[in-house]
């Protein structure tokens, strides 16, 4: 059990080295306002925090610098949730702001984030396999391209385009809409494939002309390979940041990031609420020298998706946990809205 004495001075050294990222002396506590402790004292009271493993000290200073242990602690006991009306008043307007598809909201959002923080966000989408067709657009751009237009019950537009064969014409291709509207409107996205080499190839072959080519260009425009959508902000911002300068560790981060499937899953373990996880915590090799924390969005009291900022473990905890709260409330209410404007 740490003392209220220590706690102060650990609380000092925690946010004296996330704002500078250079370890802190005892001299430098000393003038701190609310330190009202000799040098010797700070001292003594430091190399018991290191021997507690709150604190480890450097090669190059007699500072000291936090440990996991020490961020841990400070995440769950010291760290209030902060942050500044205006990044507040900046996320809010960002998800208002009149978008027409939750991908915008969703993407706008990460960026966003990392603009505020400086650091990288990572939004996973609502995941498409759970939800259901709400309607379908076929858009022709050319004579032989156009685009299918998936809108889901929770939001999710798809935009997916496919070449058009030059023996299929503008009526068939209505037709084919008319068809799909009318038989897979609440049909969930993981069945579509079931429902059209069934029920949909029959009713083709009954109104269709060249039933074969439209079904199969048709049903090759269903399938996606990728289900999650994943938003990013700030991919390159890990390079700002100071203590982030060895090329291996650049390397396996961006390695990570390039591998969207493998994010996904990092991020489909979160579960309601924030969640901080601090260097060898996580899972992931290549974040184990960062700090990851996540938030999740909901509608109707379901999780549809997670928020993510990653960062150094030298990172603003207070500020960045109070904006995933916030953005959080404000996804989940724009996701509730749009939902209900487009029932």
């Amino acid at each position: 059990m740490l003392t209220e004495r220590q706690l102060m001075i650990l609380q000092v050294i925690i946010d004296d080295f996330i704002e500078s990222a250079q370890p802190v002396g005892s001299r430098a506590i000393s003038k701190k306002s609310n330190i009202s402790f000799s040098s010797a004292t700070i001292r003594n009271e430091m190399a018991d925090l290191e021997e507690m493993g709150f604190l480890e000290k450097t090669h190059s200073s007699s500072g000291r610098v936090p440990s996991e242990k020490g961020y841990r602690y400070y995440v769950d006991h010291l760290a209030a949730p902060r942050s500044s009306g205006s990044d507040t008043k900046l996320i809010h307007n960002s998800v208002q702001d009149g978008f027409f598809e939750f991908e915008q909201i969703a993407q706008k959002s990460a960026e966003i984030l990392s603009d505020i923080t400086n650091y990288t966000s990572i939004i996973l989408g609502p995941e498409v396999l759970d939800t259901k067709l709400k309607q379908l657009q076929i858009v022709t751009l050319s004579k032989q391209n156009a685009v299918v237009i998936l809108v889901t019950d929770n939001g999710h537009v798809e935009h997916r385009s496919f070449s058009i064969p030059e023996e299929i014409s503008s009526s068939d291709l209505e037709k084919m809409v008319n068809i799909l509207n009318d038989r897979l409107r609440g049909v969930p996205l993981i069945q579509l494939p079931e429902k059209l080499n069934s029920e949909i190839v029959m009713l083709m072959k009954r109104y269709i002309s060249d039933f074969e080519k439209s079904f199969n260009y048709i049903k090759q425009a269903f399938f996606n390979e990728n289900p999650v959508k994943l938003y990013f902000g700030g991919k390159t911002n890990i390079l700002t940041q100071p203590e982030f300068n060895d090329i291996n560790k650049v390397r396996s981060f961006y390695s990570m990031m390039e591998n969207e499937n493998e994010i996904a899953r990092l991020l489909k373990e979160t579960h309601n609420g924030i969640k901080v996880t601090i260097g060898h915590e996580n899972k992931a090799d290549a974040i184990k020298d960062l700090s990851l924390i996540t938030a999740t969005y909901q509608l109707n009291g379901e999780q549809m998706g997670t928020i993510a900022i990653i960062g150094p473990t030298r990172m603003e905890y207070k500020r960045v946990i109070s904006l995933l709260n916030t953005l959080s409330h404000e996804m989940s209410d724009a996701l509730y809205l749009w939902n209900k404007n487009n029932e």
